[in-house]
């Protein structure tokens, strides 16, 4: 079922390429998008696979920032078959799947795409966590500068571009998956 998600939600990358290009005269020097069970983020990846140049980076759901109150799959899970695929997941120290944990529901996910796997072990991306904290500030960040309220999904991504985006003359995609009026009334 993932490379049926993964195919429709391609769109996402076709059109971000598309766009970056008439705005901007180039492809960009990074993007971003967040990671949970890895639909937004492959939709956005696949339009710059063949894109060397282009840094591609997934923000995980990284609960405390440390294993094993996590949902940073990539970061702190094992090889493992989970739900039918072989593939990175959150495991105890006999192998077994254990509970993720995230602020965010849509990250808060145990395993990952195979294909997320894939573009990690051939280091075509990369991976970091980012702590339920951090996704609450970026969360307040975009809402109060841009006018802007991202799910609180999408704000992991937001957070590591913050993070990892020094250059300001650099030309970044920020992948916004969702919108955050369902978050508005939680208390941060």
């Amino acid at each position: 079922a993932s490379l049926f998600v993964g195919y429709f939600q391609s769109v996402i990358g076709k059109e971000a390429r598309q766009q970056i290009l008439e705005q901007e005269g180039r492809l960009p020097d990074s993007i971003f998008a967040c990671v949970g069970g890895g639909s937004n983020a492959i939709g956005l990846f696949s339009g710059f696979l063949d894109d060397h140049e282009v840094e591609i980076n997934g923000g995980e759901g990284g609960g405390t920032g440390s294993y094993p109150k996590t949902a940073a799959t990539l970061s702190f899970g094992k090889p493992t078959v989970f739900q039918g695929t072989f593939s990175y997941c959150l495991v105890d120290e006999e192998g077994n799947p254990i509970p993720s944990t995230s602020v965010s529901a849509g990250l808060d996910y145990p395993g990952i795409s195979p294909q997320h796997a894939q573009l990690k072990d051939s280091k075509r991306a990369n991976y970091y966590p980012v702590t339920d904290e951090e996704a609450i500030e970026a969360y307040k960040l975009l809402s109060r500068l841009e006018g802007i309220i991202p799910a609180i999904e999408s704000s992991h991504a937001v957070a590591l571009a913050v993070k990892l985006l020094k250059d300001k003359n650099k030309v970044a995609i920020v992948n916004l998956s969702g919108r955050g009026d369902k978050d508005v009334d939680r208390e941060f």
